[in-house]
């Protein structure tokens, strides 16, 4: 039977492809006929949102993707920045969001294989891994069974495949909690003389499937990935692909040494949609077409059919055009590691995918269809903020119990500033994540210079370049750029984001970029990955559209482009009563930094007894809402208000005076005000380097508004209450300690780049002082020792996991 014949689908089988009725009707127009089955599935993954954007790519267009270091932007499988001196870094973001749901384990495992070769198919060697995770409350069984799974599988992937997982991120809440984010971001280091594209082109070159052999696990994926998660969300098993890291080691090298022989012309990884997307995304974007003949494929399973070749996404597997008359070449190569290598298909001059199978044509579909001329969707905005935002803008601290010098009065009695920062503390998202991190092998490579938990972003060293000084070929080498190393994070703030989607996402933009000056790094570049709900439903396209402005203001303002991302929709969970229930607005923003030398970094943790502590920033008599912070989060049960509005003047000069302070050495340690406020932050460098701290607030009694708001007039002008002053977050601060003997000349500059814009806090003490918190008439808030802390902070995961750690793990 030829790829001509079939009759029209029933409207139950064109939804189980994920197609709408519309959908299917434009497809019959552009064929000019009815498609096959075969046909139908190839539409159904790449008209999907996973793989053409098509509510979200209207909104794309807004994001600033050029610069003076963006050597690849958006349209390839990742990024990449030139580091200068011949260095080039390849970075990229991608999610693994519904797989992990169903199968924690794997789908979070071939998360992080499937960003892996979207920086080895650019021809960069992976240097490093971060992941941004979300997750239910961890009082609940399901949600523990789904993070012990999913760091399981990010633990055995990165680990066996050799690649460090050097950060990331973990956040706990309810709206998560039918559907977790599984995000992982990777770098890697140009190994090629040049950049691999995926474009195809040469007519008559080659094709050649080389890796894993072909199975029908991960059927469908890119079609479940679009789609809400249901109770039967568990059937979808065979949509969660089965990973396997020593292969993709092996992969990894064949791969960088086929690129070395220049005999590649274009490479593309088989990831969402398998050998579907790399054809037709191959061949439009090089304007020529692809024929593959099935019968060539290796595969591990028989009697399978084109429609299950065609959707498999069986992992570690990739597509080459090579050079005719090289082929031969490359497939030595690959069998010389143990992989699969054939010749399976060739260029062809119509912009058409041909598939055979059986000496018969098993689809024919115009590339360009697949790939490029897809649907979108260009929604209607909401003409006002949906009315719970407007609700919850409506929140005023008025609603909260007076605070005093001795707490807060709840409704289990009196709360002492100490009970709150230790309640703060064992909160899983602010807690240590170091039951998370020391699953991971963060120092394979040797390359980490900062570990997890010990900065605000992770630190790793380039391997340096070696060049020819003088007469090529005397042995007589330089070694270049030796100190340089690439600082990275991932972020997001997503009660922000829900609360005040443009602002919250401006939030996400900077703190990014705070985390990467906070270890002296300049920010370069952006990967974003957008999860978001139905973007059908008018309250979801809302929050997606106003979060891209907020994103691509934050990127404008910081000078960091958009290199490429990845976009997650429909992350919700539908209940037994059919009731969607959407996640979080979270678009979590991966941004990469440089650094000209790895011998002027530093961590969050203070260095010294005796140093000086700073605050960078709004100083804290400033007034700043408590609005969407963990404190009222956490401590009164209340999602509300509006998050703090970025101010990117001060952005700019804040971050400018940390990276110059550390370069300088005058800055010994740097951790920002995010999570919790300035207290919290005080308390975390306390910990990170087990040493006290003695901060007195230059804040008189008369500067402290101890109850309503209200009565003080213009919220601009009014007297902060003292929860305020310790837990409010924004202000673009950043907390910084400075050696004794360097304290004149730090001033000094402060006064010059900040103005009024910083504030001296107190003094690092000794292991023994603990942490203090006074005010100007010597009252005490807060006064804990650094064992009471560290027993909230260490331990909270743990404990609520079950799993005891003894003494010696602390």
């Amino acid at each position: 039977m030829t790829a001509t014949s079939k009759p029209a689908f029933s409207p139950q089988e064109i939804a189980a492809e994920g197609l709408k009725p519309e959908e299917y009707a434009e497809i019959v127009r552009r064929l000019g006929r009815h498609p096959n089955k075969a046909e139908l599935g190839m539409f159904g993954v790449m008209w999907s949102e996973h793989c053409c954007y098509k509510n979200s790519r209207p909104l794309l267009k807004q994001f600033p993707t050029d610069g003076p270091r963006i050597l690849v932007g958006p349209g390839e499988n990742a990024g990449v920045v030139d580091l200068g001196d011949g260095l080039q870094l390849a970075f990229k973001i991608e999610s693994h969001n519904h797989p992990s749901a169903v199968e924690p384990f794997q789908g979070a495992a071939t998360g992080v294989g499937g960003i892996l070769r979207d920086i080895f198919t650019m021809g960069a060697r992976p240097i490093a891994l971060l992941n941004s995770l979300r997750f239910g409350s961890l009082e609940d069984p399901k949600t523990q069974r789904l993070f012990t799974g999913v760091v399981a599988g990010i633990s055995h992937y990165g680990n066996c495949v050799g690649v460090p997982t050097v950060g990331g991120e973990v956040y706990f809440d309810s709206a998560y909690s039918g559907n977790p984010l599984v995000n992982v971001m990777a770098l890697g280091l140009m190994e090629t003389s040049e950049i691999v594209k995926s474009g195809a082109s040469g007519l008559g070159n080659p094709v050649l499937y080389v890796g894993s052999t072909t199975g029908r696990d991960g059927m469908g994926g890119a079609s479940f990935a679009s789609a809400e998660l249901s109770d039967q969300s568990i059937d979808d098993r065979p949509a969660v692909q089965v990973g396997d890291p020593f292969l993709e080691k092996s992969l990894i090298e064949a791969c960088l040494e086929a690129f070395k022989t220049g005999a590649v012309v274009a490479a593309q990884d088989m990831g969402a949609a398998g050998i579907t997307c790399s054809t037709s995304e191959m061949a439009a974007k090089g304007g020529v077409g692809i024929e593959l003949d099935l019968d060539k494929i290796p595969v591990r399973e028989t009697g399978m059919v084109p429609y299950e070749y065609l959707l498999s996404e069986s992992q570690e597997r990739m597509l080459f055009v090579a050079h005719k008359g090289r082929e031969q070449e490359l497939i030595d190569i690959f069998h010389r590691w143990g992989l699969q290598a054939v010749v399976a298909g060739t260029v062809i001059a119509e912009p058409i995918v041909r598939i055979l199978f059986q000496g018969e044509v098993a689809a024919e579909i115009p590339a360009e269809a697949l790939a490029e001329n897809t649907p979108l969707y260009n929604r209607e905005l909401l003409a006002e903020a949906p009315e719970y935002a407007r609700q919850a803008w409506e929140w005023t601290a008025d609603s909260l119990p007076p605070s005093t010098t001795a707490g807060i009065e709840l409704q289990g009695g009196l709360q002492s500033w100490n009970d709150i920062l230790l309640t703060l503390l064992d909160t899983p998202t602010i807690a240590s994540k170091n039951w998370v991190y020391r699953q991971y092998d963060h120092q394979v490579q040797n390359n980490t210079v900062m570990l997890p938990g010990g900065a605000d972003a992770a630190v790793i060293r380039l391997r340096p370049l070696e060049e020819d000084k003088g007469t090529r070929g005397q042995g007589d080498k330089e070694t270049l750029n030796a100190q340089r190393g690439v600082a990275a994070t991932v972020d997001c703030n997503p009660r922000y984001v829900y609360l005040d989607p443009y602002e919250g996402a401006k939030a996400v933009v900077a703190e990014a970029a705070r985390n990467l000056s906070c270890v002296g790094a300049e920010p370069l570049a952006v990967t974003d990955n957008l999860n978001f709900g139905s973007p059908e439903k008018p309250i979801g396209y809302w929050q997606l559209a106003e979060a891209c402005r907020g994103l691509a203001e934050g990127c404008r303002e910081l000078a960091t482009p958009v290199t490429g991302g990845n976009v997650s929709l429909y992350n919700e969970t539908v209940d037994s009563q059919g009731i969607p229930q959407p996640i979080y607005p979270t678009p979590v923003v991966g941004m990469v930094g440089l650094i000209p030398d790895i011998t002027k970094i530093c961590g969050q943790g203070w260095q010294a007894s005796g140093d000086v502590i700073y605050l960078l920033g709004l100083p804290l008599a400033s007034k700043i809402s408590l609005g969407a912070s963990e404190y009222l989060a956490t401590i009164h049960n209340t999602v509300a208000g509006k998050p703090p509005r970025v101010d990117f003047d001060l952005e700019r000069r804040v971050q400018k005076v940390c990276r110059e302070g550390i370069r300088n050495r005058w800055v010994r340690s740097a951790h920002d005000s995010a999570e919790g406020g300035v207290a919290l932050a005080i308390a975390e460098s306390c910990l990170a380097g087990n040493l006290g701290a003695e901060i007195n607030l230059e804040i008189a009694p008369t500067q402290l508004n101890h109850g309503s708001c209200s009565t003080w007039g213009d919220p601009k002008t009014a007297l902060p209450r003292l929860d305020e002053v310790l837990f409010a977050e924004g202000g673009a601060r950043i907390l910084v300690s400075v050696a004794s003997a360097q304290q004149e000349i730090w001033e000094s500059y402060l006064q010059e780049h900040l103005g009024q814009d910083w504030q001296k806090l107190g003094v690092v003490g000794n292991f023994e002082t603990g942490l203090g918190v006074f005010t100007t008439d010597n009252q005490t808030l807060i006064k804990v020792s650094i064992e009471d802390m560290n027993d909230r902070y260490s331990h909270a995961i743990a404990k609520r996991l079950a799993i005891h750690t003894t003494t010696s793990e602390r």
